[in-house]
């Protein structure tokens, strides 16, 4: 049964998020803590999710961040629970990361750094050891070289960007680029046809892809062969992308220059390759406070008005109230639904002001204004719908 107009919302908090995030939320409407029983929604960061007991009155999971492998989106999306992420809002952190591990790669910061601090400072010829041992260190310069980008997202496109300013040239390679990419993109950048055709004709290659059952071991032993002797990868993705065995076998053949990722495990630590940094990608003041506004916003919008932006497992739903009186369904996505809602609503006098309704996959979602109060009777018939996975009655706070 729907909560009462007014009446507050609670909000479990998983994970540390940005103060000024956690403002957006009134506390005149809004109770937000770790030890919250029943809560309304979830803000998460990092914390795994999928071992915990997700109460059943979560109405939408909130994810600080891009990636949501940590939340069980199959088992929300069948109880009509959407969850929210936030693209691009630690785009520029990662962009940042992407750079400085090219740089680290191409002058080889990481043991020249080992061999300062293995200098003893009380020695007497230290700077004839520096001058002799600088020579192990010599590298190259990104500029000239070819950087080859496999998703060309918010990161893709902020990474082809900042290495055409460098003097690189940029190959590039997404099937599924959006509109709003596309016009992001630099007209420099060369298109790829397949990942083969830029891991084989780059000298760094920067993987920005979701980790789905599609781009599981993306880059594998079979591809890994096209890459050029000395090239570097490097994945602030997700480590499942890449084929960890199969890469580690091409950096001990000398096919890799250097693998560079955000992802330390026991295979990789110590690895003379391989520059692991400690999930940084997102790490920095800007990119936290970035996602927590986007997803507080993004999850309070849908609490009190049923809106939908920037959900994995929901499609893109959002309509001006013009009614103090709104309905939101959750329903998998068959035919007649729309019929059927319509006439329940028919039946019980409810005359329909607007409505809209979009799909996704098996997942559809309608949002419902109409010119009279809905009463418990109606929401429960409407519950009773096969098909139908959740129903919230969303009145304006002020009726």
């Amino acid at each position: 049964m729907a909560k009462p107009p007014g009446a507050r919302l609670n909000i479990l908090v998983l994970n540390q998020i940005s103060a000024n995030g956690l403002k957006r939320l009134p506390a005149e409407r809004y109770s937000t803590g770790k030890d919250i029983a029943a809560p309304d929604a979830v803000l998460v960061r990092s914390a795994d999710m999928h071992a915990l007991a997700i109460a059943a009155s979560v109405q939408a999971i909130a994810r600080a961040g891009a990636g949501t492998n940590n939340i069980p989106v199959a088992a929300m999306s069948a109880r009509g629970v959407p969850v929210f992420n936030a693209p691009g809002a630690n785009a520029n952190a990662v962009k940042e990361l992407v750079l400085t591990g090219m740089l680290l790669a191409a002058r080889n910061i990481a043991p020249a750094l080992r061999f300062v601090g293995s200098l003893d400072p009380a020695m007497a010829d230290m700077d004839k050891a520096v001058e002799e041992g600088k020579k192990n260190f010599a590298g190259f310069e990104l500029a000239g070289h070819t950087l080859g980008i496999v998703g060309l997202g918010k990161v893709g496109c902020l990474v082809a960007d900042a290495a055409i300013k460098l003097g690189m040239n940029v190959l590039g390679y997404d099937p599924d680029i959006t509109v709003d990419a596309a016009w992001s993109l630099p007209a420099q950048v060369r298109k790829a046809a397949s990942v083969a055709e830029v891991l084989k004709n780059s000298d760094f290659v920067t993987l920005h892809v979701p980790l789905v059952a599609a781009t599981r071991d993306l880059v594998n032993t079979d591809n890994l062969k096209l890459m050029r002797s000395g090239a570097v990868l490097l994945n602030f993705s997700r480590e499942g992308v890449v084929n960890e065995a199969a890469m580690l076998a091409a950096l001990d053949a000398k096919q890799l220059r250097a693998y560079v990722c955000d992802f330390p495990s026991a295979a990789l630590n110590h690895h003379a390759g391989v520059i692991a940094l400690p999930h940084l990608g997102a790490s920095t003041r800007e990119a936290e406070e970035n996602c927590a506004l986007m997803v507080v916003d993004q999850m309070r919008d849908y609490l009190e008005h049923g809106n939908v932006v920037n959900a994995v497992n929901f499609p893109a739903v959002s309509m001006a109230r013009e009614s103090a009186y709104r309905v939101a369904i959750a329903n998998a996505n068959v035919p007649n639904m729309l019929g059927q809602i319509s006439t329940a609503m028919a039946q019980a006098g409810l005359n329909i002001h607007n409505m809209v309704n979009k799909s996704r996959g098996d997942m559809a979602y309608t949002l419902v204004d109409v010119e009279s109060p809905v009463s418990e009777a109606v929401l429960e018939h409407l519950r009773a719908i096969d098909g139908v996975l959740a129903v919230r009655y969303l009145p304006d706070s002020a009726v």
